[in-house]
């Protein structure tokens, strides 16, 4: 769990038209908390299911995380970051108390919670729980629901997963916020964006516009190609008031992130992994042990017969 200063905000991330709309109704959503259910009576009517809950869904790297950091630094609050890793226990029964602090913390420190991967903390309740972890996941989730009713405060899910969300969420969320991959108009922004308008030394081949339209990639991505590219054009072999970030530079930047999320998407279990012979290049191990079983029990048979004769 990290409670941080949010120093980023929404002038530091570029977004869809829709996605932005659907964040500034978040923040109406806020801003109007105290007139609805303070001023006009409703959190009388209403007192428990007040946490103003949202939940960021999309891929990773299209700018969620900001987008929650730059909530909070509107609200001029703290970001009280969570990871479900940080929150599970070994033992049995801790897990839950963990999700419980964490909300206690946050009432404490009025900070905006912000639960990262959340579709791990929020997964579908099992409807039969024959195994004690069964048990476990039950409660955290019992818990967490709990806790979002009695809680007054912002919370954020995000996940890229969120079909594994638990049905009972649904009406606990308050706004749903769909984070797209960027569109051309997009991508050209962020790659410019990702430069500082007046130290980054840019080469006057750079276009960023060619970019945009060779590869479609996330905002994540970008910034990773531009910080690899910074890295390659620092190394070249000329003094430093001659370097510059070269189109080349940001290029192999780009492909070595491609490649990179190529090679993580790859599984033992795929039919014919990269690089891998093809099945009729060379006899299996499984054939050869088979063909060496057939030999075996032909010898035991004619050893058997010999000895009868």
């Amino acid at each position: 769990m990290e409670s941080l200063v949010p120093r980023r905000t929404f002038q530091d991330v570029i977004l869809p038209a829709s996605t932005r709309r659907a964040l500034d109704q978040a923040l109406a959503h806020v801003t109007s908390h105290d007139l609805i259910f303070n001023r006009w009576g409703l959190g009388q009517r209403h007192p428990t299911g007040l946490a103003l809950a949202f939940n960021f869904a999309g891929p990773s790297g299209t700018g969620k995380t900001i987008c929650a950091e730059a909530i909070a630094h509107t609200l001029g609050r703290r970001l009280l970051v969570v990871r479900y890793a940080e929150l599970e226990s070994m033992w049995m029964g801790e897990t839950p108390k963990n999700v419980a602090a964490v909300f206690r913390i946050a009432r404490q420190e009025q900070a905006v919670l912000f639960f990262d991967e959340a579709d791990a903390i929020a997964t579908r309740r099992s409807t039969s729980v024959d195994h004690g972890f069964q048990r476990e996941t039950n409660t955290v989730v019992n818990v967490l629901l709990q806790e979002l009713e009695s809680f007054d405060g912002v919370v954020i899910f995000a996940t890229n997963l969120a079909a594994n969300f638990d049905p009972a969420f649904e009406r606990r969320i308050r706004t749903h916020v769909l984070f797209e991959m960027p569109a051309l108009e997009e991508r050209e922004q962020i790659w410019r964006v990702q430069m500082h308008p007046t130290l980054t030394p840019l080469a006057d081949d750079v276009s960023f516009r060619e970019l945009a339209e060779k590869y479609e990639v996330s905002g994540g991505d970008i910034r990773n190609a531009v910080l690899k590219a910074a890295l390659s054009a620092a190394g070249e072999p000329v003094r430093d008031t001659h370097k510059l970030i070269h189109q080349r530079h940001l290029e192999e930047g780009i492909r070595d992130v491609i490649a990179g999320k190529r090679v993580m998407k790859q599984s033992l279990f795929d039919p014919q992994p990269l690089n891998a012979p093809h099945p009729r290049s060379a006899p299996s191990t499984s054939a050869y042990a088979i063909a060496i079983s057939i030999v075996a029990l032909l010898l035991a048979v004619f050893a058997l017969l010999s000895a009868l004769l």
